[in-house]
């Protein structure tokens, strides 16, 4: 049993995937609620690396800095082929 004085700390681990997923889920809806086009100021973002294309909203800009730009990429282009059916079916 755990020691009553001492700090208790819970990790919480998520896989790459999803913390990007949520990171743009985030970064897009702050874009749109501050009245940009999402689109098209993550792909500035993206191609110049330049933090100020995203919103301080909601903190978009700090979750966003902290993933790597190609794991950005990776994982539109994952989405993109998956919704369009592009996947290699197994045999």
């Amino acid at each position: 049993m755990a020691e009553i004085n001492n700090t208790q700390y819970f990790k919480y681990n998520t896989d790459p995937e999803t913390r990007v997923k949520m990171v743009l889920d985030v970064v897009y809806n702050a874009m749109a609620e501050k009245g940009y086009n999402p689109v098209n100021q993550i792909v500035g973002y993206i191609m110049s690396g330049d933090p100020t294309y995203i919103t301080n909203h909601n903190n978009a800009r700090s979750m966003i800095m902290k993933v790597e730009r190609d794991e950005l990429v990776e994982e539109l282009l994952r989405e993109y082929i998956r919704n369009k059916s592009w996947e290699r079916k197994e045999v």
